[in-house]
């Protein structure tokens, strides 16, 4: 009689991940080019949205059934979760910069810009999350988040000068639209940073 033996499943959590975060980086590319006068790109920012749902939405299921993943599976929910929000806060801006008829400015392009290279050190902060690769030695996880947020000091600057600038104008309208979008890409910004804080709790944690 032949026995059949069932392994554990073993799903590739973190590739999983890594790639929601490729698809965000895509997506906050989209971002950079609608903000610098390419409103078609504002379908690309949606496209990518719907395909980082997807990721997510994998990554979850994976988690269900993973025996074991590489750190703990709480810190895995827990940075997708916020790395699809950093994406759903693009879709939000361009849709209500869309609504309110204001084009992006110099200092929404600037902010998206460093939106995008936030997003970019989490995605090399993902990539060495693996306990493997840490016991190499090298730049760890921890130094590209810290990359990451110190981007997000340098959007803090551009927002709050953009935002005192809007003082210089008169048209009630155009300042009130043009705050609005600006806080709502500051908001992304401050996402982005939770994401890199949960970065550093996962590997501390991991020790």
């Amino acid at each position: 009689m032949k026995r059949s033996w069932f392994l554990p499943e073993s799903p590739d959590v973190l590739g999983m991940l890594r790639r929601q975060a490729t698809v965000t980086g895509e997506g906050m590319a989209a971002l950079v080019a609608w903000a610098n006068a390419e409103p078609e790109a504002a379908q690309r920012v949606r496209d990518c949205e719907h395909q980082a749902d997807d990721a997510k939405r994998e990554l979850r299921l994976a988690l269900t059934v993973a025996f074991m993943t590489p750190i703990d599976a709480e810190d895995l929910y827990v940075m997708s979760e916020r790395l699809d929000a950093v994406l759903n806060g693009a879709k939000d801006a361009v849709r209500e910069a869309e609504v309110m008829a204001v084009e992006p400015d110099e200092a929404v392009a600037a902010m998206a810009t460093l939106l995008a290279d936030g997003v970019g050190h989490l995605a090399t902060a993902f990539e060495r999350l693996d306990p493997g690769r840490r016991s190499k030695g090298g730049p760890g996880a921890t130094d590209a988040a810290d990359a990451a947020v110190k981007t997000q000091r340098q959007l803090e600057w551009v927002y709050r000068h953009a935002a005192s600038a809007l003082l210089e104008v008169e048209d009630l309208r155009e300042v009130m639209s043009r705050r609005e979008l600006y806080r709502r890409v500051s908001r992304i910004s401050e996402i982005l940073i939770q994401v890199a804080d949960r970065v550093w709790y996962a590997t501390v944690k991991e020790g």
